[in-house]
């Protein structure tokens, strides 16, 4: 199910249904998490009933719907959007911005990022470029340089990635696992349609059994070996579009400092 402009909406009884499906419940299930009669939400989802902004609220909640497809929600019922989606660099998202930098400046000189829900670069510290700009010209990439695409590209970082295809399974299972809502929209879909396109990336194969507690990227600069893995950091407790969808990537060398 893609994300929906105001002007196209399904209809709201389609979009519960699938959010409903994507978590794996049904209606009964639902009813006993929220508190909702089934009854009620079987109205709901067949266009018997229209809902309140309460019922979208407890049944959003209930169900991990992410803010920007609340706001799909609420269109499709009648309402305004509630939830903003602010620029990073608003006076809005000042507290989070703060926040970010200072992580972004305390990470030096390790290479920090941060991504969008499209896996976008939106910001870095300064040790970001030094590093991807010692093995690639940056300059050539227009901006806003995708992390997947530079890492998938074989103009990009891949041709320096140690195991590439063991790299790139772990980083197409990524993106699932750390999907806003667990769920892949159109623009995500669009983005793994793209990665496909690169040769190879088709017959890649799931990542064997772990051996180790993290899958460590290794990068090749002549006779140097680089190895990183990376912790994200995410927003606790948003309460804007913008906010939610704001990952920090922080790589750790594996060895040494």
């Amino acid at each position: 199910m893609a994300t929906q402009s105001a002007t196209a909406v399904p209809q709201l009884g389609e979009l519960l249904r699938y959010w409903r499906q994507q978590r794996g419940k049904s209606q009964l299930e639902l009813s006993i998490d929220t508190g909702v009669s089934q009854r009620h939400l079987s109205f709901v989802e067949s266009g018997r009933s229209s809902p309140s902004r309460d019922f979208l609220s407890i049944v959003s909640d209930a169900l991990n719907i992410p803010l920007r497809e609340r706001n799909v929600l609420l269109l499709a019922s009648g309402f305004a959007p509630q939830y903003p989606q602010e620029g990073i660099d608003t006076k809005e998202m000042a507290v989070v911005t703060k926040a970010v930098d200072r992580m972004l400046a305390q990470h030096e000189p390790h290479p920090a990022l941060v991504l969008d829900r499209y896996w976008n670069v939106i910001r870095t510290n300064r040790g970001a470029p030094r590093f991807f700009g010692s093995f690639i010209d940056l300059e050539k990439r227009p901006k806003p340089r995708n992390l997947l695409e530079l890492m998938f590209d074989p103009d990009g970082m891949r041709p320096f990635v140690e195991d590439w295809e063991q790299v790139a399974a772990g980083l197409l299972q990524r993106v699932r696992r750390e999907a806003v809502g667990q769920a892949l929209d159109a623009k995500l879909e669009e983005l793994l349609k793209r990665l496909r396109q690169f040769p190879g990336v088709r017959e890649l194969k799931s990542l064997p059994r772990p051996q180790s507690p993290v899958l460590p990227i290794v990068f090749r600069r002549g006779t140097e070996r680089l190895s990183y893995f990376s912790l994200i950091t995410t927003v606790g407790t948003p309460q804007c579009i913008t906010a939610q969808e704001l990952r920090v990537e922080c790589m750790f060398p594996t060895e040494g400092e």
